[in-house]
């Protein structure tokens, strides 16, 4: 299927040619039994482009970084994707299994695991590569996909990585942080604290009380499990390519410490801290409310640095 698939795509670019530079493209590729949709965009001109292929953070986001949660549509990754074709760089950008155009690829919740999405990032990469005039893959991920991007790019032969907000620390450590920064009661935090220490150890967890029956909900568990067990500073040092971190100070959900630590295990790569810019790579102040407020319209363009950072690691890489 990804053969018949990838050959009528490659089939479409080549008839259109030109005509589609710069522009996007619509693309599928098969993954774990199911079929996945994204947008390719080629730049103008180019004959011989490098290739980005960004990977959405976590929850229903789709290929262009908004998601079905109210307030949430910033255009994150449709704003890179147009900035760097204008400086000569390929990408693709895909909706997620269950999201969008990928939705009815959503395998059981219960069979769910971290991996079926690096799986997935993995059968993208490898469809980019074989894009004709594609010289050099690179990949990118924001947030949550700086994660799964992470364990793609030391699974898959690629130029360069490149980590935007993405966590330092490990998926239980972030969520409990939340909790403590969102004031949750000293018992239900030492409830919680105890539930993610069994899943911690791989241990699935019968009792389970109201108050957090959709955040450890049973079917939710096994993919719990294989997230939390994932250091994502060891597997930022595991990329054998060449690494950038990017991240804002006014991110108010991954913060500068994170970056630093992720810095601190792979110690060649190269470190980017963007001033005033937040999660979604708008220009925002630290302000709760108006820093939200930047997630909710796509109109603001990225902050000026965001994607001359991203073009200039491209340039310098090998």
């Amino acid at each position: 299927m990804r053969t018949a698939i990838a050959g009528l795509v490659l089939a479409a670019a080549l008839m259109h040619g030109a005509a589609m530079a710069g522009s996007d493209q619509e693309v599928a590729v098969e993954s774990g039994g199911a079929v996945l949709h994204g947008s390719l965009r080629l730049p103008d001109g180019k004959s011989d482009f490098p290739a980005i292929l960004l990977i959405a953070g976590s929850g229903p986001t789709d290929r262009d970084g908004n998601s079905t949660v109210p307030g949430v549509k910033p255009a994150t990754l449709k704003l890179l994707g147009e900035g760097l074709a204008a400086n000569g760089i390929a990408s693709l950008r895909f909706d997620k299994r269950g999201v969008g155009a990928s939705a009815a690829a959503m395998t059981k919740e219960a069979d769910l695991r971290f991996g079926t999405y690096v799986d997935d990032a993995e059968a993208w990469a490898a469809f980019l590569k074989r894009q004709p005039h594609v010289r050099c893959l690179y990949i990118l991920g924001h947030s949550e996909g700086a994660l799964i991007g992470a364990l793609a790019a030391a699974r898959t032969k690629v130029c360069g990585y490149i980590s935007i907000s993405g966590a330092g620390f490990a998926a239980d450590d972030v969520i409990l942080r939340q909790m403590k920064d969102r004031g949750t009661p000293p018992a239900l935090l030492q409830t919680a604290t105890d539930i993610m220490a069994h899943l911690k150890r791989g241990e699935l967890v019968a009792d389970v009380p109201p108050q957090f029956a959709a955040l450890f909900r049973p079917s939710v568990q096994p993919y719990l499990i294989s997230w939390f067990a994932i250091d994502p500073a060891g597997a930022v040092a595991a990329v054998p390519a060449p690494v950038l971190l990017l991240q804002g100070t006014t991110d108010i959900q991954v913060s500068v410490e994170d970056a630093r630590r992720l810095a601190k295990a792979a110690p060649k790569a190269k470190l980017v801290l963007l001033d005033g810019v937040n999660h979604v790579l708008k220009l925002a102040p630290a302000a709760l409310q108006d820093n939200l407020a930047t997630y909710a319209d796509p109109a603001i363009p990225l902050a000026p640095k965001v994607v001359p950072a991203i073009v200039d690691f491209v340039r310098a890489a090998p």
